[in-house]
C-alpha cells in the first residue's frame, strides 16, 4: 500500500500536465510571494524610519511605545487601519471609488518583475525590461485621476490634477535618464545594464565603482534623483497633500484601508526608484 501510494506521488509529479502547466503557475507564485512578502515589510518600515526621522529632526522621540523602541509601531497601524472602516461618500461613484487604490499600488507592485536581484534572479527576465517598468508604472497616475474624480468632491479633483500633472511632467524627465543609460549599456535589459557596469578601463584595473554609471553619468543621475523625488511626492515636491488646504489631495475622502492604500502605493514606489537608481 504504501509502494502503490509512493509511486502514485511519483506519477502525479512526473504527469505531464503538471510539468508543463501547474508547476510552472505555482514555482511563479512562489517566486512572487518572496518577493512581495519583504517588500511590504520593507514598505511598512520605511514609514517607521521617516516617522523617526522626522521626530528627530523636530527633537522629539518619534514613534516609542508599541515594542522596544516602537518597533511594532507598522504593525499596530497596519491591524488598526485594517479594522478602521471604509467609509464612501454617498455622491461617490461605487465602482470608480474603490478602483482608485486598486489602479495606485497595482503597478508600483507589478513592475518589480523585472528587476534583477541578481545574474538569474529575476520574475521576469524580459529584453526589454525597461521599457515594461515605465510602461507598468506610468498606470499609477490613473489610480489617482480616479480616486480624486470618483470622490465627486472639488478638494479631491483638485487634488488629483496636483498630483497627475506633477507625475506625468517628471516622468518625462525620468524617461530622458533612462535613455542616457540604454545608450551607455546598449541594452534594455535591466541584468545587461547591471553586467556592463562591470566593463570598462577602471574595471579592468579593479576598480570597478569607478565604472558605475553614477559616476560617469553624474549630472543625470542629479536630475533622476530629483525626478524621483517629485515622481514619489517627497519633500519638497508634496504638492499633492496641499496642506495649506488642510486636505490630503486625491485620497481625502478616504478612510481605513482604503487610504493606507494610497501611502502604500507611495512608499512601495520610492522602493522601487531607489532600487532602479542602484
Amino acid at each position: 500500500m504504501i509502494d502503490a501510494m509512493y509511486n502514485g506521488g511519483l506519477g502525479l509529479i512526473a504527469a505531464p500536465w503538471w510539468t508543463t502547466a501547474a508547476w510552472p503557475v505555482i514555482w511563479n507564485l512562489i517566486k512572487i510571494v518572496a518577493v512581495l512578502a519583504p517588500l511590504m515589510g520593507a514598505v511598512a518600515y520605511l514609514t517607521l524610519w521617516e516617522r523617526k526621522l522626522l521626530g528627530w529632526i523636530q527633537v522629539r522621540h518619534g514613534p516609542n511605545r508599541v515594542g522596544p523602541f516602537g518597533l511594532l509601531q507598522p504593525i499596530a497601524d497596519a491591524v488598526k487601519l485594517l479594522t478602521k472602516e471604509m467609509i464612501r461618500p454617498s455622491a461617490a461613484s461605487n465602482g470608480l471609488f474603490r478602483l482608485g487604490p486598486i489602479m495606485a499600488i497595482m503597478p508600483a507592485l507589478a513592475a518589480w518583475v523585472c528587476v534583477p536581484f541578481g545574474p538569474e534572479a529575476v520574475l521576469a527576465n524580459v529584453n526589454a525590461g525597461l521599457l515594461v517598468i515605465l510602461a507598468i508604472t506610468s498606470i499609477e497616475v490613473y489610480g489617482v485621476i480616479i480616486a480624486g474624480w470618483a470622490s465627486n468632491s472639488k478638494y479631491a479633483f483638485l487634488g488629483a490634477l496636483r498630483a497627475s500633472a506633477q507625475m506625468v511632467s517628471y516622468e518625462i524627465a525620468i524617461g530622458f535618464c533612462f535613455l542616457v543609460v540604454v545608450m551607455t549599456a546598449g541594452s534594455l535589459n535591466l541584468a545587461d545594464i547591471v553586467a556592463s557596469q562591470n566593463r570598462g578601463m577602471a574595471a579592468s584595473q579593479g576598480l570597478n565603482f569607478l565604472s558605475w554609471n553614477w559616476l560617469p553619468l553624474l549630472p543625470i543621475f542629479g536630475v533622476y534623483l530629483i525626478s524621483g523625488v517629485a515622481e514619489t511626492n517627497r519633500h519638497p515636491f508634496d504638492v499633492v497633500e496641499g496642506e495649506a488646504e488642510i486636505v490630503a489631495g486625491h485620497m481625502v475622502e478616504y478612510s481605513g484601508m482604503g487610504f493606507a492604500i494610497f501611502f502604500l502605493a507611495e512608499y512601495a514606489s520610492m522602493w522601487l526608484v531607489s532600487v532602479l537608481g542602484v
